[in-house]
């Protein structure tokens, strides 16, 4: 079982490229900890800033480095990160067109027992209607760092979402595949689409297994670029489908569910189905519990295709 969460992948490439790189700088509002970016303080102090528990004030400042040159990346919990901070990632980042790297952790319902004031469950919404900002939401350890890879080069505004617990892997180290703003075809399939993010995907996955032993065809998409969306792919796996079904750790609207029912909608119209968080406080719990509880889980995803195909 792995035991390496997201963020940790996330700190051993700032890690290593701040090594050659010294305007790679990291920034913390008091969530080096949470973030595993303790590590990185501690060989880098001179790349390192802790702004303390000041999310608008972490963007901002983060925003003035970028502008004197260096290449930030912000981390702070998703849920303060996202709305505290939100004119600031307006602004100061996108609207700006700074080099700023917004890192989310602990995303979606990580901080499941703590209850609606620590969820992230809007921020999908939130930051992708933000002009010039990209959302990226990696599925496992190996595509967070192929992603951070490819953001430690590049000058543009990001918003990055991970979870705070270690998740199944579904790639396989540097053989992952992996191309910069287009999803990754899981397997294929004629029956039905599902279209996963996050930590969706891996029960995604497992669904389309637990319907291949019922005679189901279906594809699986990783859509970890939320924006820019991959349309091309959703409609090619739309089109070879009867169903799609979207599935993401986020509210029902404004999300996944959302965006890849508009492209269907306007390219290939078939029923098209989210399967999301309720438009409600989350019942309190583990991961695990809360997505057991809504369907969330390979059984709840296979059993949904199951009924729409029937």
């Amino acid at each position: 079982m792995n035991k390496i969460p997201n963020r940790q992948a996330i700190c051993e490439v700032l890690s290593e490229t701040a090594k050659t790189d010294k305007d790679i700088v990291v920034l913390c509002s008091d969530s080096r900890g949470s973030a595993s970016l303790a590590p990185f303080a501690e060989a880098h102090p001179d790349q390192f800033v802790e702004v303390g528990i000041a999310e608008q004030n972490l963007v901002s400042i983060s925003a003035g480095m970028a502008k004197a040159g260096k290449r930030p990346f912000a981390a702070s919990p998703a849920c303060f990160l996202s709305t505290r901070s939100y004119e600031q990632a307006k602004v100061d980042v996108a609207y700006s067109n700074t080099n700023v790297k917004l890192i989310g952790i602990s995303g979606g319902i990580s901080y499941g027992a703590l209850g609606m004031s620590h969820h992230s469950a809007q921020d999908f919404a939130a930051m992708c209607a933000i002009p010039n900002m990209r959302v990226y939401v990696p599925s496992d350890r190996h595509q967070t760092k192929k992603l951070m890879e490819e953001l430690v080069k590049d000058d543009k505004p990001a918003y990055i979402r991970v979870g705070r617990n270690p998740v199944e892997d579904i790639y396989d180290g540097e053989d992952t595949p992996f191309e910069m703003n287009r999803a990754t075809v899981l397997c294929e399939g004629t029956d039905a689409a599902i279209i996963a993010c996050g930590e969706m995907v891996r029960p995604a996955k497992e669904a389309a297994e637990i319907l291949r032993q019922r005679g189901i065809s279906a594809s699986v998409l990783d859509m970890y670029c939320l924006k820019p969306l991959d349309e091309e792919s959703i409609i090619c796996a739309a089109s070879a489908a009867k169903v799609v079904v979207s599935v993401e750790e986020h509210a029902p609207f404004g999300g996944l569910g959302s965006m890849v029912s508009q492209v269907v909608a306007s390219n290939c119209p078939r029923k098209t189905v989210t399967m999301a968080l309720p438009d409600a406080p989350v019942i309190t719990g583990t991961s695990k519990e809360v997505f057991d509880y809504y369907g969330l889980n390979a059984e709840g995803i296979a059993g949904k295709v199951t009924e729409l195909l029937s």
